[in-house]
């Protein structure tokens, strides 16, 4: 079971249905009756979908009248955003380094 919330965070994003909540309330906070519309799914489906999703503190949901309406809280993707452009500098100095060694071989010249 995991543990850590980047653990948690990624696990919540491996499924799809999950990532389409997130992208829908990115647009604003709904109910599980307008998160379930897109869906074919039943209610207790998304029910499950949405308590990962409130597990790892990607959203969180409050009440309103007889409503738990489900907001995104973004700022709980920083960490694997930031873990993630720690890949992203690794592959862009990569590159950038190959670029370097094609220019170099195609003037005939190398770094070495």
């Amino acid at each position: 079971m995991a543990t850590d919330q980047l653990s948690r965070t990624f696990a919540a994003l491996s499924d799809p249905t999950r990532r389409a909540i997130l992208a829908m309330l990115s647009q604003g906070e709904a109910t599980v009756n307008d998160i379930a519309a897109p869906f074919e799914m039943s209610l207790p489906a998304i029910s499950k979908h949405l308590q990962v999703l409130e597990r790892a503190a990607l959203i969180s949901r409050g009440r309103d009248a007889q409503w738990r309406p489900a907001r995104l809280n973004a700022v709980t993707l920083a960490p694997a955003a930031d873990w993630i452009d720690g890949y992203r500098r690794f592959w862009d100095r990569s590159f950038d380094a190959l670029d370097d060694q094609l220019t170099s071989e195609e003037k005939g010249t190398t770094n070495d």
